[in-house]
């Protein structure tokens, strides 16, 4: 019994189970936004793991560590793939049930400084992102230092140099990493696995605004479901989805 009893407490206190299950507010008594804030922290929780792992990939890149790099690279993609998934859990909820809830919100996705900070370490360049945020905020601060660090395309070509490849003319070194297909380039296609996972989550996340919101300004003050319909089939890395001509 006491063993049971200290596995019980050891469980909840390693996870802070108490806190954790606590920070779930709705501002309505309408049944269904509880869901909406459950997964918009499960997003933020998710977002904090990809940052993590993005950073460890970079780091593996540039050690030109392939091994660690491709194991990380499936982690992501898996990480993504469950973020798109929380999202069709969203679809099950009505444009009225929603609509129900909507104008008490605290806050919009727009406003998350950790997808910004994905972004662009993904290949966002616009420098005006942080201005989104108060002047003098950790979450400003965080995203200019984010702003000022290489992206993760610029960690792969550091890796193709150490593999040999010639970075000054990344098409061609690509063609020959293609041609080779050593491990280099099962690297090259996990950053392709990559961003279309992170393509998938966008659409996803379109599909829902317009099924929820339909044409209606988003609660960030953004224009909605077009605002995301116009990220859609932008790729991050876009070098790697050129297909060259046949030689």
């Amino acid at each position: 019994m006491t063993s049971a009893l200290s596995a019980y407490r050891a469980y909840r206190e390693y996870l802070s189970l108490d806190t954790l299950l606590d920070l779930q507010k709705p501002n309505t008594g309408q049944p269904d936004e509880l869901l909406f804030v459950v997964v918009h922290q499960s997003h933020e929780l998710w977002f904090k793991e990809l940052l993590h792992e993005l950073g460890g990939l970079q780091a593996a890149l540039a050690a030109a560590d392939s091994g660690h790099a491709l194991r990380t690279l499936r982690r992501l993609g898996a990480g993504f793939a469950v973020l798109t998934a929380q999202l069709r859990a969203l679809e099950t909820l009505t444009a009225g049930q929603f609509d129900a809830f909507r104008e008490r919100l605290g806050g919009s996705g727009f406003y998350s400084a950790q997808f910004r900070e994905i972004e662009l370490v993904l290949g966002r360049c616009d420098g005006d992102v942080a201005r989104q945020f108060p002047a003098g905020s950790p979450a400003r601060a965080r995203i200019e230092d984010r702003a000022g660090r290489p992206r993760l395309f610029a960690s792969f070509l550091e890796y193709l140099a150490a593999c040999g490849y010639p970075p000054h003319d990344v098409p061609l070194a690509l063609r020959t990493v293609e041609r080779d297909d050593a491990v280099a380039a099962q690297v090259c296609e996990g950053l392709r696995d990559l961003d279309q996972a992170f393509q998938e989550w966008r659409f996803q996340h379109a599909v829902l605004a317009r099924r929820v919101i339909g044409d209606k300004a988003g609660t960030g003050g953004s224009t909605g479901a077009e605002f995301l319909r116009a990220t859609v089939f932008t790729p991050s890395f876009p070098e790697l989805w050129h297909v060259p001509d046949p030689q």
